[in-house]
């Protein structure tokens, strides 16, 4: 078909530029035959024109839109150029009209046609040094891309056997849908926001992170059960912006760029997950509507004997009949998947042709001939121009019309497969075939609205339908069997009369596949009906033979579909999502559940992110209405999502997930969730989440801090030989910043507290002082009065339990030892390094260095008697916190006073070990202090208070540690006997 040329284009102001103007008008002058190079000429005379004797304030519409007009060229032009082809100067002329216009974006593309007396000019894309190629950076324009050139198609010529179907193969047509297809889709400007998302590493993933907080916001926005499917249209509308996002940046992306397959495959991900949300919706609201209506029966006994029309007859079906109702659900559901790709489709009769003239190039032929005029290759085509004549001759088209007319088919096709007939109809009508449109009208179901009553005043109203539609069926019927027809054109008829056999070569993908089985499911169901209930006057004509050859069930339909001679389909009826609409549509919840919960356990093929997200939701949908029967199966792919969201740093939105677990399994999650928190500030708002969705927060972070404390720890035992003092490591800092998830709370702090002394113990254990003091600087000041008065306030009384009461004291056993154990490192470090030096005088000293030499003798003495003062101080308190130590109240250092009904083993043996650990370098650390400051008759009552029963010190000593200690109180005694003193520190008399 040739396209006329588009009507001219004019800018806001009158008087603009006339190139368009003046390509229009010589394209279309009848008077003369047409010349390109000739045009060119016209054109670019008539613009130096008026450039030379314009008005100044006249500007192009090119120069409005680019800031610049298109180049004059010059008057003189050299042979050569006149020589060039006509095909060049069509370009050259389509570059002046496009510049003309100013329009950056490719146009459409246009078959390659024989040059015909009224051909006018089809838009071009831009050649590749067109000012307006921007491919370098955003990337080949979609058009550019993935449409075939028009140039590469073959000159066809019709053979003589008309249908042979080498025919469906001669012309490349873009296929509706695949990855080239949907590379191509999504118009619109890319904002500052989507351009950046191209610079990412993965843009798809990027993109569509935030849908996770998008389905979180819609879940607490729809909170009540009578919300359940407003919740399902918001998952819905989300899926589809992200769709739309996605498009429009793989639209932007550089072909071949292989960050963007990761995007390509999220988007085909979210754009199943929208069908399936679709699909679920409608589903499951006329299932539940259904249940609703409880089980009435339509008895429908005042319909007995009274005439119903076609119309009324599959109304009531539908009403009664679940199954069948729901099938047509899901064929709505199908057109409506197909229709969102057909807005996309661009290989479009309308690109082709906006004349209302049926196969022109045809008649064009015969009129020259007719007229005597030549018409190029001479070719055996129609003699006559009615619908049946290629049929009824035998002879072809012309090859431009034979080319419109497999793009019509398969077009119109498309529109049939959309379920919009009337946009099919509305394109033959178009295309001057309406006599096919008319071929399309018979499906209509007869009814007439005046049998029962006439309108308002007597008014008759319109019939509606076909009341002979059983024998327009037939006749479709036959026409899907005519091999002379092309595929797409008895696929239509094949679809409009149930004739399953001949439709499913025209399909392509699952939803095809399925869409045809389930359209004739449905086509039986209302033709079975018609002919048990009709009450028309006269008998239904019967359908062909083969029509009730196979009758499925919805159960069938899949199994024909797994057993599919495509492989294509075969592999599709595999994937996830197609798997989960089969079970939705067949009801089969258990099933559907098995199935996802067999996908996230599966180690070696673990689902995508945004998958197990689609498994969550509906998991939470089903648990609403009540259709979530394996519970425990359900939990476990809400853990899935959870472990997603934890591995994905979603923190903001684990807490309302976790909540939907049971409780043991949401202190479990969000404790193991907490830990990899470290911020201060970060903490503080986790907890307030889980706060505000009802989570156990004292368990949770009471767990936490075990599972810190507790994380790659081994048996607890002690090292006699370590080192006084050992090394803080990364590890043990972060077990020390544990205790902050307990301190948060007040009413937490008798937890805190015993916490924080299990991770004390292991320190001491290991001989880290200073970790030991860190964790116990966690402990806010007043920790013991808040513990009493929460008590108190719960209870009314001050007497602690007794874990609590346990805790407390070994609280202060700790800060005893540790007090000690500071104390004597002060002690340490001012004996031994702030102790003043001694001036010394040296030989031959000078008058003035003897009088500065007595002056620092007398400064030295005076701080040696600081020093000494100080050291007595120190020595004091370093000998008062050990014997605190030593002497703790009540039955000793790290022994409980009250004992627990329900005594825990591991702490008791882990105290026990410290006090054999602690206590006897508490006395080695106490007789070297009074050792060292010559107290040794205090160096020998220290032997007393060991072997004192009281306090059984003695028991905690090793053997080799008595030796050790039995060999100091010896030098003890020895000095003792340099000061004529008796062994025990007694005066000799």
């Amino acid at each position: 078909m040739a396209v006329r040329g588009r009507p001219p284009l004019r800018s806001s102001m009158e008087t603009g530029d006339n190139t368009i103007k003046d390509i229009w008008q010589y394209s279309h002058n009848a008077g003369q035959e047409f010349d390109p190079d000739g045009m060119n000429q016209v054109v670019d005379w008539k613009r130096t024109v008026r450039k030379e004797t314009g008005p100044h304030d006249r500007f192009s519409l090119g120069s409005s839109l680019m800031g610049e007009s298109p180049v004059v060229r010059d008057e003189v032009q050299s042979r050569t150029f006149k020589r060039k082809s006509t095909n060049f100067s069509i370009q050259k002329s389509l570059q002046l009209l496009d510049e003309a216009v100013g329009t950056p974006t490719p146009l459409l593309r246009s078959a390659k046609k024989t040059p015909l007396k009224h051909s006018t000019y089809m838009p071009r894309p831009f050649p590749s040094g067109s000012k307006f190629d921007v491919s370098s950076t955003l990337g080949a324009t979609p058009g550019r891309s993935t449409m075939v050139s028009p140039g590469s198609m073959t000159n066809l010529s019709m053979p003589s056997g008309f249908g042979e179907n080498t025919l469906n193969s001669s012309v490349p047509f873009t296929p509706l849908r695949g990855p080239s297809a949907l590379e191509a889709l999504g118009v619109g400007d890319v904002t500052t926001t989507n351009v950046a998302l191209l610079l990412e590493e993965d843009p798809g993933l990027t993109a569509s992170s935030g849908l996770y907080g998008d389905f979180l916001q819609a879940l607490k926005a729809h909170p009540s059960e009578h919300q359940v499917f407003d919740l399902v249209a918001s998952y819905t509308t989300l899926c589809t912006d992200q769709v739309t996002l996605l498009k429009k940046l793989l639209n932007r992306a550089t072909p071949g760029q292989n960050k963007f397959s990761k995007t390509l495959g999220v988007l085909n991900l979210l754009d199943q997950e929208k069908n399936t949300w679709t699909l679920l919706g409608s589903l499951y609201k006329d299932r539940l509507e259904t249940e609703l209506k409880g089980d009435e029966e339509a008895m429908m006994v005042d319909q007995l004997g009274k005439h119903q029309s076609e119309k009324q007859i599959i109304s009531s079906l539908y009403d009664r009949d679940e199954t069948t109702r729901q099938c047509q659900l899901v064929i709505d559901w199908l057109e409506r998947i197909a229709a969102e790709e057909l807005e996309n489709y661009y290989d479009k009769v309308e690109f082709f042709s906006d004349q209302s003239v049926a196969w022109e190039n045809t008649l064009h032929t015969l009129q020259n001939r007719s007229a005597g005029m030549p018409s190029g290759l001479e070719r055996p085509v129609v003699t006559e121009m009615d619908p049946d004549a290629p049929i009824r001759q035998r002879r072809p088209l012309a090859d431009l019309d034979r080319e419109d007319e497999v793009r019509l088919l398969k077009y119109m096709f498309a529109y049939v497969r959309a379920g919009q007939l009337d946009e099919a109809q509305r394109l033959c009508a178009k295309c001057g075939q309406a006599w096919r449109a008319a071929t399309l009208e018979g499906w209509r179901l007869h009814h007439d609205p005046n049998y029962d009553n006439l309108g308002p005043g007597g008014e008759v109203a319109p019939i509606e339908g076909n009341p002979y539609r059983d024998v327009w069926k037939t006749v479709c019927w036959r026409m899907a069997q005519e091999e002379h027809f092309q595929l797409y054109e008895r696929a239509t008829y094949a679809a409009l009369s149930g004739n399953l056999r001949e439709l499913l070569p025209a399909c392509e993908t699952w939803e095809d596949y399925l869409w045809a089985y389930m359209k004739i499911m449905v086509d039986m169901r209302v033709e079975q009906e018609l002919r048990v209930s009709s009450t028309a006057d006269r008998a239904l004509s019967e359908l062909p033979a083969g029509y009730w050859d196979r009758v499925f069930t919805t159960e069938a339909v899949f199994q024909e579909l797994q057993a599919s001679a495509n492989e294509s389909v075969q592999a599709e009826a595999k994937e996830h999502f197609h798997l989960i609409q089969k079970y939705l549509i067949l009801g089969d919840v258990d099933v559907v559940v098995d199935e996802m919960y067999e996908w996230t356990k599966n180690a070696n093929s673990r689902p995508p992110h945004h998958l197990v997200r689609f498994m969550a939701h509906l998991v939470l949908f089903l648990r609403t209405i009540g259709r979530c029967t394996k519970d425990e199966l359900c939990v476990a792919i809400l853990e899935a999502y959870v472990h997603d969201l934890i591995e994905e740093k979603h923190t903001h939105l684990v807490a309302t997930y976790v909540a939907a677990l049971p409780q043991d399994l949401q202190v479990e999650w969000y404790a193991r969730f907490l830990e990899g928190i470290h911020d201060r500030e970060a903490r503080q708002g986790c907890l307030e989440l889980a706060e505000q969705a009802g989570l156990d927060i004292p368990r949770i972070t009471k767990l936490v801090v075990e599972n810190i404390r507790t994380k790659d720890a081994g048996e607890f035992s002690i090292d006699t030989d370590a080192a006084l003092e050992a090394a803080t490591s990364e590890e043990d800092r972060y077990k020390i910043e544990a205790i902050d998830w307990l301190v948060f709370d007040p009413s937490q702090r008798g937890e805190a507290m015993r916490q924080a002394n299990a991770v004390m113990r292991t320190f001491l254990a290991m001989k880290k002082h200073s970790a030991a003091r860190e964790v116990f600087n966690k402990i806010p000041p007043g920790s013991i009065d808040v513990i009493y008065k929460n008590w108190q306030m719960q209870t009314g009384t001050s007497a602690l339990p007794v874990e609590d009461d346990n805790a407390i004291r070994e609280y202060l056993c700790i800060q005893a030892y540790l007090d000690a154990h500071d104390s004597f490192n002060d002690w340490f470090e001012h004996y031994h390094n702030s102790k003043p030096t001694k001036p010394a005088l040296h030989q031959g000293a000078s008058f003035t260095e003897k009088i500065a030499f007595e002056h620092r003798e007398r400064q030295y003495e005076t701080e040696v008697g600081r020093w000494n003062h100080t050291l007595m101080l120190q020595t004091k308190t370093t000998v008062d916190r050990i014997y605190n130590v030593l002497l703790f109240v009540d039955g000793g250092w790290m022994v409980d006073q009250r004992e627990e009904s329900q005594t825990d083993e591991s702490r008791s043996h882990q105290m026990a070990l410290l006090r054999q650990l602690c206590l006897p370098t508490m006395c080695f650390l106490l007789h070297t202090v009074l050792h060292k400051t010559t107290q040794y008759k205090e160096c020998l009552q220290l032997a007393d208070i060991i072997a004192s029963d009281q306090h059984g010190l003695y028991r905690v000593f090793r053997k080799d540690e008595l030796q050790k200690l039995l060999q100091l109180l010896r030098d003890s005694s020895i000095a003792l006997l340099d000061k004529n003193m008796d062994p025990l520190g007694y005066d000799i008399k």
